[in-house]
């Protein structure tokens, strides 16, 4: 039962909240895949879903390739690892992780066998006779770990397992969980809001925001090609520098993206070129992370910004500098509102079951009260424009100080290129 696939899946609450929208996407056998975004996006109730702790609104889940909507959570084979570990305070360790096999009527040589080769691979053999409450939040996890992969199940699934733990043990329980799902080649489906996390373990990873999936792929396809300007936006450790652009072709010589106060020249032999030259007279959205950015000296013939250093940040590592430009940035272009998602997926299927069912969620006769015509506004105003400072990673050793001019030096091949909405313009590299 190792693939799972949700086939143009949605949850809709009493109320009318759309929690998930329309989900489809497919984890193979053995695949590390990770579920990435903020808090609030979807993806832990994606994965009760999966776990059967969440009737599925509209849309198929399918396991190993068995139809599973209306299986039981007990006849899945899957495990859960939830993050605060939801041990048993009145068993040991030895008892918390033997409990699924017991349930299971295993025999009790092999229960004890499988226990303790576990637990020296967890590193907690020598706290098997104690209970969790004697135990750090670390071992804790372990032990919730053991207790779901003692029984060989065919879905792991892990609901920010590590969120409650400090940055130090977060480290190293990432690379035990990385290495031993891999050796079992379980199927894993792993919930975070930190890229960090979803980098380094994921084989790859889907990205949500709203309900809504924004991006799929392995971590270097989502981090240096991402499909839309939100992903590229989470996956960036600094925030990212989002500005507004006119898109010219000046007597068709070259493409020019035009910020106003300063313009950057792309030649027509970059393999972007055409897809950019598509928008013509259009404003844009380039990304670009601080580190794309570089003080450059007087000489520098490349394309350049020009402002003057407002302020610095030290990060212990690297220093910052924000640089007032001139060029108009803008907000993390954000999908529609859900409520208004729950009514059009209703309006989409007439006489179905998924307008039978979100007629019964949503309060009163009709899907739900109209927005406020400035909810509706916010809803579509992407592009809303924010502080017109530039972010530059200087390094170890800050070259500037606030108050002085700056000439900043942009890296054109690093530049991600979003239409108003958010999505991609540039063809994919995948």
């Amino acid at each position: 039962m190792g693939t799972v696939v949700l086939d143009n899946v949605s949850k809709v609450y009493p109320g009318g909240y759309l929690a998930v929208d329309r989900m489809n996407l497919r984890a193979e056998n053995g695949e590390f895949l990770v579920l990435l975004g903020p808090s609030g996006c979807g993806k832990s109730t994606l994965l009760r879903m999966i776990a059967g702790l969440e009737e599925i609104t509209t849309g198929d889940l399918w396991l190993g390739g068995d139809l599973a909507n209306d299986l039981a959570p007990r006849d899945r084979d899957v495990a859960m690892v939830f993050q605060n570990g939801a041990l048993y305070p009145h068993r040991t360790v030895r008892g918390n992780m033997a409990f699924p096999l017991e349930i299971a009527k295993a025999d009790p040589a092999m229960v004890r066998e499988r226990v303790t080769e576990l637990s020296k691979a967890l590193h907690i053999d020598e706290t098997l006779d104690r209970r969790p409450g004697t135990l750090s939040g670390g071992q804790r996890q372990r032990v919730a770990m053991g207790r779901a992969i003692v029984r060989q199940p065919s879905l792991f699934l892990m609901d920010e397992p590590l969120s409650n733990l400090d940055a130090g043990m977060r480290t190293e329980l990432r690379m035990e969980i990385s290495s031993l799902v891999r050796s079992l080649g379980v199927t894993t489906i792993y919930v975070t809001h930190d890229q960090v996390e979803a980098l380094t373990l994921a084989d790859r990873i889907a990205i949500m925001n709203r309900g809504v999936l924004q991006d799929v792929g392995t971590p270097g396809q989502v981090y240096n090609d991402p499909a839309t300007a939100f992903t590229a936006a989470f996956l960036s450790s600094q925030q990212l520098n989002l500005l507004a652009a006119t898109v010219r072709t000046p007597q068709n010589q070259f493409i020019l993206l035009d910020f106003g106060a300063h313009q950057i020249m792309i030649p027509w032999t970059d393999p972007r070129a055409y897809a950019i030259s598509q928008h013509v007279g259009h404003q844009i959205i380039v990304g670009l992370r601080p580190d794309c950015l570089a003080p450059v000296p007087e000489t520098f013939e490349g394309p350049t910004f020009l402002g003057r250093v407002r302020t610095l940040e030290y990060h212990g590592h690297e220093w910052l500098a924000y640089v007032e430009s001139g060029i108009p940035s803008v907000a993390v272009p954000e999908p529609p509102d859900p409520r208004r998602k729950a009514r059009d997926l209703a309006a989409s299927a007439p006489g179905g079951r998924a307008r039978a069912v979100i007629r019964r969620l949503l309060p009163g006769s009709g899907f739900g009260s109209e927005p406020e015509p400035q909810q509706e506004q916010e809803q579509v105003a992407g592009g809303t424009h924010r502080r017109a400072d530039l972010i530059v990673r200087l390094g170890v050793r800050p070259v500037w100080r606030a108050g002085e001019p700056a000439r900043v030096g942009v890296d054109v091949t690093r530049l991600m290129l979003f239409t108003m909405d958010g999505a991609r313009i540039a063809p994919p590299h995948r």
